[in-house]
């Protein structure tokens, strides 16, 4: 699972906070979740990476494409 975590932050040019969703136990189930407050805490400092991480989270609800999700019966 972490894996594909690592994967969608590479994929949205942001592979160098893997370790801190990592560290945080951030996963599929929690990453949808996530607030502006819980990317200040990751150590999302920068306002234009945390802007793409919403974004990218948000089209995460919108789409129910959760990295690693199990497949829908």
């Amino acid at each position: 699972m972490a894996e594909n975590i690592a994967d969608w932050l590479r994929g949205l040019g942001l592979e160098r906070y893997g370790p801190a969703f990592v560290a945080n136990d951030i996963d599929a189930e929690t990453l949808p979740e996530l607030t502006a407050d819980d990317l200040i805490g990751l150590g999302v400092t920068s306002i234009g990476h945390r802007r793409r991480l919403l974004a990218a989270i948000a089209a995460l609800r919108t789409n129910s494409a959760v990295p690693n999700a199990p497949p829908a019966c």
